[in-house]
């Protein structure tokens, strides 16, 4: 008889059996070991600007070098990057049997990351909670090189693995859904593991932490949106990005987000006292600039992908604090 063994990548703590996979289909038991399917086979990987995963308080108008491996342990029905994160992608069967990716050491992908001149390395697109050996392997190397490692995931850590990654992992943009009934009617996740990892990386220095909630208007209330402000706050977040939903993969029958309910929840996340708020995907991103909270000088404009910030960041924000009072900005700004 088989003994089963638990996989500690995410708060699901599946108990597989001999050849049996995860919920996230590409964690396996085999032979006795928990594996990872595809570990190494980079499925995208590209130069962005730091502000797109989105993180407007890390090396503003930085490049970074971004990479995904297959996978996600959760099924949102809104997925943004499904054909590399579902099984149903067109990627997945290809992870088995070799037939489209090669393996990407970790030394061969630092060496392209030194190469690009890019101060940071952000593991993103699909979720890296579900292959972070690999992440984990290639972030400590990183270091060595005096590169800072970005993770762009769902959050939704086991208590192990939280305590691995946070040791070596810089910076979080953490992605959270809505409130538990969602989580399970369209994610088939929970909230309670994502807010217990945001709280943890909050009181953890020398981390930036930035949190993006994607808002639909047919799905979410404007009760639900001050239900997750509020825990934001009471949990010590800074930076919370509110993002426009546009119809995708199993959601093309909903409507766009308006202009206006997200005006209504940018309020919310304010009155919540959340310092930094910003708005994505919309045309109002420009009309929320980066504000000192004790004087509110405009520190930083805009957060375009041309670059600009950069040279704002350097002028008006010196040694992690506002040009004008002194006081003390959140984030990595040199």
């Amino acid at each position: 008889m088989s003994v089963k063994i638990a996989c500690d990548f995410c708060y699901h703590n599946c108990l597989l059996s001999e050849g049996q996979l995860g919920l996230c289909k590409v964690r396996k038991n085999q032979e006795g070991k928990i594996v990872t399917i595809g570990y190494g086979q980079i499925v995208a990987s590209a130069m962005d600007p730091i502000e797109k995963k989105p993180m407007y308080h890390l090396l503003p108008g930085a490049k970074t070098y971004s990479i995904a491996l297959f996978g996600c342990n959760y099924s949102c029905l809104f997925c943004q990057n499904h054909t590399i994160s579902q099984p149903e992608g067109p990627y997945y069967n290809t992870l088995f049997n070799g037939s489209y990716f090669n393996e990407t050491s970790v030394e061969e992908l630092i060496a392209a990351v030194v190469a690009s001149k890019s101060p940071i390395v952000s593991y993103t697109y699909s979720d890296p909670i579900v292959w972070q050996d690999y992440m984990l392997e290639a972030a400590r190397l990183a270091h060595s090189h005096n590169l800072l490692n970005c993770m762009v995931t769902n959050g939704s850590f086991s208590k192990k693995s939280l305590e691995r990654v946070i040791d070596v992992i810089d910076a979080f943009n953490i992605d959270v859904k809505g409130d538990e009934h969602f989580y399970k009617k369209y994610c088939k996740g929970s909230l309670e593991p994502v807010l217990e990892g945001i709280e943890k990386i909050a009181s953890t220095k020398n981390r930036v932490l930035e949190v993006t909630t994607l808002l639909i208007e047919d799905l979410q209330s404007l009760s639900e949106i001050k239900f997750l402000a509020k825990q934001l706050s009471e949990r010590g977040v800074e930076v919370w990005h509110l993002s426009r939903f546009f119809p995708h993969y199993k959601m093309r029958d909903l409507k766009s987000t308006s202009e206006e309910f997200m005006i209504e929840a940018i309020n919310i996340a304010k009155d919540a006292k959340i310092n930094y708020v910003y708005a994505g995907n919309s045309f109002l991103e420009n009309d929320y600039p980066t504000v000192c909270p004790t004087c509110k000088s405009i520190l930083i404009k805009g957060h375009s992908y041309r670059g600009e910030a950069k040279s704002e960041a350097q002028k008006n924000i010196k040694g992690g604090r506002c040009f004008n009072c002194n006081g003390e900005i959140y984030g990595l700004f040199s």
